[in-house]
Protein backbone atom coordinates (compact mmCIF):
# COMPACT_ATOMS: atom_id res chain seq x y z
CA UNK A 1 0.00 0.00 0.00
CA UNK A 2 2.82 2.42 0.83
CA UNK A 3 3.96 2.08 -2.54
CA UNK A 4 1.25 2.44 -4.42
CA UNK A 5 0.11 5.79 -2.56
CA UNK A 6 3.76 6.71 -3.84
CA UNK A 7 3.56 6.16 -7.24
CA UNK A 8 0.05 7.96 -7.09
CA UNK A 9 1.50 11.23 -5.13
CA UNK A 10 4.65 11.00 -7.41
CA UNK A 11 2.26 11.29 -10.64
CA UNK A 12 0.11 14.40 -9.09
CA UNK A 13 3.64 16.39 -9.18
CA UNK A 14 3.70 16.93 -13.27
CA UNK A 15 -0.27 17.71 -13.00
CA UNK A 16 0.28 20.39 -10.21
CA UNK A 17 3.34 21.90 -12.34
CA UNK A 18 1.02 22.25 -15.61
CA UNK A 19 -1.82 23.61 -13.70
CA UNK A 20 0.63 26.18 -12.25
CA UNK A 21 1.77 27.08 -15.76
CA UNK A 22 -1.53 27.19 -17.02
CA UNK A 23 -3.15 29.40 -14.49
CA UNK A 24 0.15 32.03 -14.70
CA UNK A 25 -0.12 31.87 -18.15
CA UNK A 26 -4.06 32.45 -17.99
CA UNK A 27 -4.25 35.39 -15.82
CA UNK A 28 -1.47 37.23 -18.13
CA UNK A 29 -3.82 37.07 -20.78
CA UNK A 30 -7.04 38.36 -19.68
CA UNK A 31 -7.42 41.94 -20.48
CA UNK A 32 -6.17 45.06 -18.52
CA UNK A 33 -3.33 46.13 -16.32
CA UNK A 34 -2.86 44.21 -12.83
CA UNK A 35 -0.58 47.33 -11.95
CA UNK A 36 -3.19 49.85 -12.49
CA UNK A 37 -6.00 47.81 -10.58
CA UNK A 38 -3.21 47.83 -8.00
CA UNK A 39 -2.44 51.25 -7.75
CA UNK A 40 -6.04 52.49 -8.37
CA UNK A 41 -7.94 54.36 -11.41
CA UNK A 42 -6.48 57.82 -10.42
CA UNK A 43 -2.91 56.49 -9.84
CA UNK A 44 -0.06 58.49 -11.97
CA UNK A 45 2.32 56.76 -14.30
CA UNK A 46 4.80 56.64 -12.10
CA UNK A 47 2.30 55.72 -9.10
CA UNK A 48 1.76 52.44 -11.52
CA UNK A 49 5.64 51.88 -12.09
CA UNK A 50 6.22 51.28 -8.81
CA UNK A 51 3.49 49.27 -8.52
CA UNK A 52 4.32 46.97 -11.48
CA UNK A 53 7.78 46.98 -10.08
CA UNK A 54 6.59 45.60 -6.55
CA UNK A 55 4.65 43.45 -8.14
CA UNK A 56 7.58 42.09 -9.98
CA UNK A 57 5.87 42.97 -13.27
CA UNK A 58 8.60 44.56 -15.13
CA UNK A 59 10.83 41.41 -15.19
CA UNK A 60 11.59 38.68 -17.85
CA UNK A 61 8.39 36.23 -17.59
CA UNK A 62 10.49 33.48 -16.56
CA UNK A 63 11.51 35.04 -13.73
CA UNK A 64 7.64 36.11 -12.92
CA UNK A 65 7.10 32.92 -12.62
CA UNK A 66 9.60 31.24 -10.63
CA UNK A 67 8.84 34.33 -7.81
CA UNK A 68 5.03 32.92 -8.39
CA UNK A 69 6.46 29.63 -8.02
CA UNK A 70 7.99 29.93 -4.89
CA UNK A 71 5.29 32.55 -3.31
CA UNK A 72 2.76 29.71 -4.01
CA UNK A 73 5.00 26.99 -1.98
CA UNK A 74 5.15 29.20 0.76
CA UNK A 75 1.13 29.78 0.84
CA UNK A 76 1.89 33.23 -0.32
CA UNK A 77 -0.94 34.21 -2.96
CA UNK A 78 -0.53 38.04 -3.13
CA UNK A 79 -2.83 41.02 -2.16
CA UNK A 80 -6.65 40.95 -3.41
CA UNK A 81 -6.87 44.32 -5.68
CA UNK A 82 -10.60 45.07 -4.45
CA UNK A 83 -9.96 44.72 -0.62
CA UNK A 84 -6.32 44.90 -0.17
CA UNK A 85 -6.22 41.68 1.90
CA UNK A 86 -3.95 38.91 1.81
CA UNK A 87 -5.83 36.34 -0.82
CA UNK A 88 -5.31 33.61 1.45
CA UNK A 89 -7.56 35.43 3.84
CA UNK A 90 -9.82 36.11 1.65
CA UNK A 91 -9.93 32.85 0.16
CA UNK A 92 -9.91 31.03 4.16
CA UNK A 93 -12.78 33.16 5.16
CA UNK A 94 -15.06 32.22 2.57
CA UNK A 95 -13.45 28.00 2.07
CA UNK A 96 -14.86 26.68 5.67
CA UNK A 97 -18.52 28.02 4.91
CA UNK A 98 -17.87 26.53 1.36
CA UNK A 99 -17.10 23.17 2.99
CA UNK A 100 -20.05 22.73 5.35
CA UNK A 101 -22.24 22.90 2.62
CA UNK A 102 -20.33 20.04 0.82
CA UNK A 103 -20.19 17.84 3.30
CA UNK A 104 -23.97 18.26 4.24
CA UNK A 105 -25.07 18.41 0.43
CA UNK A 106 -22.67 15.04 -0.24
CA UNK A 107 -23.73 13.59 2.80
CA UNK A 108 -26.91 12.63 2.35
CA UNK A 109 -26.92 12.76 -1.71
CA UNK A 110 -24.54 10.07 -1.52
CA UNK A 111 -26.44 8.06 1.45
CA UNK A 112 -29.83 8.56 -0.25
CA UNK A 113 -28.48 7.95 -4.14
CA UNK A 114 -26.47 4.97 -3.10
CA UNK A 115 -29.08 3.22 -1.10
CA UNK A 116 -31.82 4.00 -3.93
CA UNK A 117 -29.56 3.03 -6.97
CA UNK A 118 -28.70 -0.25 -4.98
CA UNK A 119 -32.51 -0.86 -4.31
CA UNK A 120 -33.04 -0.40 -8.33
CA UNK A 121 -30.57 -2.66 -9.22
CA UNK A 122 -31.39 -5.43 -7.20
CA UNK A 123 -35.05 -5.09 -8.27
CA UNK A 124 -34.53 -4.11 -12.01
CA UNK A 125 -37.24 -4.72 -14.01
CA UNK A 126 -39.73 -4.31 -11.12
CA UNK A 127 -42.20 -1.80 -10.33
CA UNK A 128 -39.74 -0.90 -7.37
CA UNK A 129 -36.70 -0.05 -10.34
CA UNK A 130 -39.09 2.03 -12.41
CA UNK A 131 -39.83 3.86 -9.31
CA UNK A 132 -36.51 4.97 -8.07
CA UNK A 133 -35.66 5.56 -11.60
CA UNK A 134 -38.51 8.08 -11.92
CA UNK A 135 -37.58 9.95 -9.04
CA UNK A 136 -33.79 10.16 -9.91
CA UNK A 137 -35.04 11.91 -13.53
CA UNK A 138 -37.37 13.76 -11.03
CA UNK A 139 -33.91 15.31 -9.29
CA UNK A 140 -31.80 15.68 -12.41
CA UNK A 141 -35.28 17.91 -13.82
CA UNK A 142 -35.37 20.33 -11.58
CA UNK A 143 -33.26 23.57 -11.94
CA UNK A 144 -31.38 24.58 -9.18
CA UNK A 145 -32.25 28.05 -9.00
CA UNK A 146 -35.83 26.85 -9.57
CA UNK A 147 -35.90 24.42 -6.29
CA UNK A 148 -33.87 27.10 -3.99
CA UNK A 149 -36.87 29.41 -5.17
CA UNK A 150 -39.21 27.35 -4.18
CA UNK A 151 -37.63 25.92 -1.27
CA UNK A 152 -37.48 29.41 -0.04
CA UNK A 153 -40.80 30.81 -0.71
CA UNK A 154 -42.47 27.57 1.23
CA UNK A 155 -40.25 26.86 4.20
CA UNK A 156 -38.85 30.52 4.52
CA UNK A 157 -41.83 32.52 3.08
CA UNK A 158 -45.30 31.15 3.91
CA UNK A 159 -44.28 28.54 6.98
CA UNK A 160 -41.45 30.79 8.55
CA UNK A 161 -39.47 27.77 9.45
CA UNK A 162 -36.13 28.30 8.23
CA UNK A 163 -34.27 31.77 7.41
CA UNK A 164 -34.23 32.67 3.67
CA UNK A 165 -30.24 32.93 3.28
CA UNK A 166 -26.96 34.04 5.08
CA UNK A 167 -24.69 31.32 6.47
CA UNK A 168 -25.71 31.73 10.40
CA UNK A 169 -26.18 28.01 12.14
CA UNK A 170 -27.44 24.44 10.77
CA UNK A 171 -31.10 26.07 10.19
CA UNK A 172 -29.44 27.73 7.68
CA UNK A 173 -27.81 25.16 5.99
CA UNK A 174 -30.83 23.17 5.32
CA UNK A 175 -32.32 24.17 2.14
CA UNK A 176 -29.08 25.29 0.84
CA UNK A 177 -27.39 21.84 0.93
CA UNK A 178 -31.01 19.69 -0.28
CA UNK A 179 -30.97 22.30 -3.43
CA UNK A 180 -27.18 21.22 -4.23
CA UNK A 181 -27.33 17.81 -3.25
CA UNK A 182 -30.80 17.11 -5.64
CA UNK A 183 -29.18 16.66 -8.74
CA UNK A 184 -25.64 14.85 -7.11
CA UNK A 185 -28.18 12.10 -5.30
CA UNK A 186 -30.06 11.60 -9.08
CA UNK A 187 -26.63 10.62 -10.61
CA UNK A 188 -25.37 8.40 -8.29
CA UNK A 189 -28.49 6.39 -7.95
CA UNK A 190 -29.05 6.02 -11.86
CA UNK A 191 -24.94 5.19 -11.86
CA UNK A 192 -25.02 3.15 -8.91
CA UNK A 193 -27.86 1.03 -10.77
CA UNK A 194 -26.18 0.85 -13.70
CA UNK A 195 -23.13 -0.54 -11.70
CA UNK A 196 -24.86 -3.24 -9.71
CA UNK A 197 -27.06 -4.43 -13.19
CA UNK A 198 -23.52 -4.82 -15.07
CA UNK A 199 -22.22 -6.78 -11.64
CA UNK A 200 -24.62 -8.98 -11.28
CA UNK A 201 -24.49 -10.75 -14.61
CA UNK A 202 -20.49 -11.56 -13.59
CA UNK A 203 -19.62 -15.54 -13.35
CA UNK A 204 -18.30 -14.48 -9.20
CA UNK A 205 -22.15 -13.66 -8.70
CA UNK A 206 -23.61 -16.39 -10.18
CA UNK A 207 -20.90 -18.55 -8.13
CA UNK A 208 -22.07 -16.88 -5.06
CA UNK A 209 -25.45 -17.70 -5.61
CA UNK A 210 -24.94 -21.51 -6.54
CA UNK A 211 -23.25 -22.38 -3.29
CA UNK A 212 -26.69 -21.24 -1.56
CA UNK A 213 -25.78 -17.92 -0.33
CA UNK A 214 -28.79 -15.64 0.99
CA UNK A 215 -29.39 -13.02 -1.46
CA UNK A 216 -27.84 -10.05 1.38
CA UNK A 217 -24.57 -11.93 1.62
CA UNK A 218 -23.95 -12.26 -2.86
CA UNK A 219 -25.24 -8.01 -3.04
CA UNK A 220 -23.25 -6.55 -0.03
CA UNK A 221 -20.49 -8.72 0.34
CA UNK A 222 -19.39 -9.45 -3.30
CA UNK A 223 -21.66 -7.78 -5.82
CA UNK A 224 -21.25 -4.34 -3.80
CA UNK A 225 -17.38 -5.14 -3.47
CA UNK A 226 -16.86 -4.38 -7.40
CA UNK A 227 -20.01 -2.40 -8.29
CA UNK A 228 -18.80 0.62 -6.16
CA UNK A 229 -15.23 1.24 -7.46
CA UNK A 230 -17.26 3.11 -10.50
CA UNK A 231 -19.32 4.73 -7.99
CA UNK A 232 -16.46 6.08 -5.78
CA UNK A 233 -14.90 7.75 -9.02
CA UNK A 234 -18.15 9.76 -9.57
CA UNK A 235 -18.61 10.49 -6.03
CA UNK A 236 -14.97 12.20 -5.96
CA UNK A 237 -15.83 14.24 -8.87
CA UNK A 238 -18.91 15.47 -7.58
CA UNK A 239 -17.73 16.08 -4.52
CA UNK A 240 -14.25 18.62 -6.13
CA UNK A 241 -17.45 19.92 -8.23
CA UNK A 242 -19.37 21.17 -4.78
CA UNK A 243 -16.20 22.20 -3.35
CA UNK A 244 -15.43 24.41 -6.08
CA UNK A 245 -18.57 26.26 -5.23
CA UNK A 246 -22.11 25.72 -7.01
CA UNK A 247 -22.43 29.48 -7.87
CA UNK A 248 -26.20 29.19 -8.34
CA UNK A 249 -27.19 28.23 -5.08
CA UNK A 250 -24.63 30.41 -3.35
CA UNK A 251 -25.94 33.40 -5.45
CA UNK A 252 -29.75 32.04 -4.81
CA UNK A 253 -29.26 31.48 -0.76
CA UNK A 254 -27.21 34.73 -0.27
CA UNK A 255 -24.26 32.09 0.73
CA UNK A 256 -20.98 33.71 1.37
CA UNK A 257 -18.61 30.77 -0.50
CA UNK A 258 -16.04 29.97 -2.63
CA UNK A 259 -18.50 30.27 -5.72
CA UNK A 260 -19.73 33.48 -5.25
CA UNK A 261 -16.12 34.93 -4.46
CA UNK A 262 -15.24 33.68 -7.92
CA UNK A 263 -17.96 35.48 -9.51
CA UNK A 264 -17.57 38.78 -7.59
CA UNK A 265 -13.78 38.48 -7.89
CA UNK A 266 -13.99 37.91 -11.99
CA UNK A 267 -16.39 41.03 -12.20
CA UNK A 268 -13.88 43.53 -10.26
CA UNK A 269 -10.92 42.03 -12.22
CA UNK A 270 -9.30 40.62 -8.31
CA UNK A 271 -6.52 39.11 -10.67
CA UNK A 272 -4.88 37.66 -7.55
CA UNK A 273 -7.81 36.20 -6.47
CA UNK A 274 -9.10 34.61 -9.54
CA UNK A 275 -5.74 33.38 -9.73
CA UNK A 276 -5.44 31.72 -6.24
CA UNK A 277 -8.72 30.27 -7.04
CA UNK A 278 -8.24 28.03 -9.76
CA UNK A 279 -5.24 26.42 -8.36
CA UNK A 280 -6.67 25.90 -5.00
CA UNK A 281 -9.47 24.09 -7.14
CA UNK A 282 -7.51 22.65 -9.74
CA UNK A 283 -5.21 20.97 -6.79
CA UNK A 284 -8.55 19.88 -5.08
CA UNK A 285 -9.45 18.12 -7.73
CA UNK A 286 -5.76 16.22 -8.27
CA UNK A 287 -5.78 14.92 -4.40
CA UNK A 288 -9.50 14.01 -4.78
CA UNK A 289 -8.21 11.65 -7.51
CA UNK A 290 -5.52 10.48 -5.00
CA UNK A 291 -7.72 9.83 -2.93
CA UNK A 292 -10.08 8.05 -5.17
CA UNK A 293 -7.31 6.24 -6.28
CA UNK A 294 -6.35 4.58 -2.99
CA UNK A 295 -9.94 4.18 -2.54
CA UNK A 296 -9.53 1.91 -5.36
CA UNK A 297 -6.76 -0.24 -4.10
CA UNK A 298 -8.88 -0.65 -0.40
CA UNK A 299 -11.84 -1.84 -2.65
CA UNK A 300 -10.17 -4.12 -4.86
CA UNK A 301 -5.81 -4.81 -3.92
CA UNK A 302 -6.09 -6.27 -7.55
CA UNK A 303 -5.54 -3.03 -8.44
CA UNK A 304 -2.74 -2.58 -6.40
CA UNK A 305 -1.05 -5.23 -7.57
CA UNK A 306 -1.30 -4.54 -10.91
CA UNK A 307 0.14 -0.79 -10.05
Amino acid sequence: MPVFFLKRLIGAVPVLFAVSLFVFGFVRLLPGDPARLVAGADATEQEVASAREALGLDRPIWQQYLRYAGATLHGDFGISSRTHEPVIAVIGARFLPTLWLTLAAMGWATLTGGLLGVWAGVKRGRWQDQAAMLVAIGGLSFPGFWLGLLLIDLFSVHLGWLPTGGYDGWRSLLMPSFTLGVGVAAVLARFTRSAFVDVAGEDFVRTARSKGLTERRVIWRHAARNALIPVVTLTGLEFGTLLGGAIVVETVFAWPGLGRLLVDSISFRDYPVIQALILLLSAEFVLINLVVDLLYGVLNPAIRLRS
